[in-house]
């Protein structure tokens, strides 16, 4: 994800979140990492699964993780081996998602797990979204590892959907009207977004998304409505920029054309010199053919990751954009100026 992410100074741990909210839990029905069927998936004649959830497809071998590191073959059936991982958890202005037009001036439960489906050089949150072996931890206090690398009784601790429900009910009195799903990609823990997205939809409040928006239109039309709000990242707006993202662009292109019909949609697209600039012409023509009034945020880009000997995006270069998009777009916006 192309988002500044929350280091571990700005993770707000909350040591209480699994107080027990309900007493007359059963045990048999608490979802254990690992251990969690996945949805979207069909077995090959081997012993290897393939995963239906994003156009990557993965095929996993028995014992292994999808590139997402989140979708693992447990004897030859996908389990959904990121659920209830958390890695950060803060309460944000809603405005940081970036979300401008929608309820601004609130404040939002903001969640993240570990991993992702794309593999951007430049990524903003890389210690969440490709943690490296042995370097993912809770933001709960609880030590867990990449399940590409790790066994499930490695895992310490997992947050329950009910745990973020109580959290999100604890914070109401400081703003909160919700839950968002972010830091890393969410979609690819599409199992836990559900569980939490119906229990957050229970009480009234808001459920947003913050995604690369890579994913199938089966398991999209799946989440849509639980979704309020979500704001996609549209890295760029050529076929050849997003392989060398590890993807493709129509995929997301279908994603925001199919969201705008559900709720409300921003787009952010992270301005890289030398890389994407030239694409915001495009991009900000084809979102206004379908839709003039859909919010733009072009971020500007700090060094990071395989990225980190790059210069930043000069300011110059992201207000220049947004006069070119503002030819086609009503609301333009910047970010990380």
């Amino acid at each position: 994800m192309s988002r500044g992410g929350k280091s571990a100074a700005e993770n707000q741990t909350i040591d209480n979140m699994n107080d027990k909210t309900q007493t007359d839990e059963n045990p048999d029905e608490k979802r254990q990492t690992g251990k969690k069927k996945a949805m979207f998936w069909e077995r090959s004649d081997d012993d290897s699964v393939r995963c239906l959830l994003c156009p990557q497809l993965c095929n996993i071998a028995e014992g292994k993780t999808g590139l997402c590191g989140a979708r693992k073959n447990c004897e030859a059936s996908l389990v959904a081996s990121g659920y209830g991982q958390i890695s950060s958890v803060a309460l944000d202005p809603i405005e940081k998602k970036p979300l401008y037009m929608y309820f601004p001036r609130t404040q939002i439960l903001s969640i993240g797990s570990y991993g992702c489906n794309l593999r951007c050089p430049f990524c903003q949150n890389h210690e969440i979204s490709m943690p490296a072996r042995n370097d993912f931890h809770s933001g709960f206090n609880a030590e867990a590892q990449n399940s590409n690398t790790a066994e499930d009784e490695n895992v310490k601790e997992q947050v329950s959907p009910d745990n973020i429900l109580a959290l999100a009910v604890r914070t109401i009195p400081e703003g909160n009207i919700g839950v968002a799903y972010t830091y890393n990609e969410p979609f690819i823990n599409i199992e836990y977004l559900l569980d939490c997205a119906k229990a957050v939809h229970s009480i009234g409040l808001k459920n947003i998304v913050v995604t690369n928006g890579y994913i199938n239109t089966k398991p999209l039309e799946k989440a849509l409505p639980l979704i309020d709000a979500m704001n996609i990242d549209l890295k760029g707006f050529t076929e050849s920029f997003y392989k060398n993202l590890g993807g493709s662009l129509n995929p997301v292109m279908e994603t925001i054309s199919m969201a705008i019909k559900y709720c409300h949609v921003e787009i952010t697209t992270l301005i890289i010199p030398g890389e994407n600039e030239n694409d915001i012409e495009e991009l900000s023509k084809w979102l206004a053919s379908l839709d003039p009034n859909i919010p733009l945020h072009l971020s500007r880009f700090f060094p990071r990751f395989k990225y980190a000997d790059k210069t930043p995006t000069p300011r110059e270069t992201i207000y220049k954009m947004q006069d070119v998009a503002k030819k086609h777009l009503l609301n333009v916006f910047t970010g990380n100026m």
